[in-house]
């Protein structure tokens, strides 16, 4: 297998980047969340996609 350079930098980065908040998930999407917030850049959160009730083919209703 070959070792990319760039793929290792990116993961080395990803490691210590964990390292640094515990490798607690959480922790580490609260970081980005207030970054995200102290940038100043609107950010697109669509939330959940609605589904459509679709007719019941037995009862033919919605």
């Amino acid at each position: 297998m070959m070792n990319d350079p760039i793929v290792e930098e990116i993961r080395r980065f990803r490691k210590e980047h964990a390292a640094q908040h515990g490798n607690d998930l959480n922790r580490i999407a609260a970081v980005l969340r207030e970054k995200e917030r102290a940038s100043g850049k609107e950010y697109l959160n669509p939330g959940p996609k609605r589904l459509e009730k679709k007719a019941d083919p037995i009862t033919a209703k919605a």
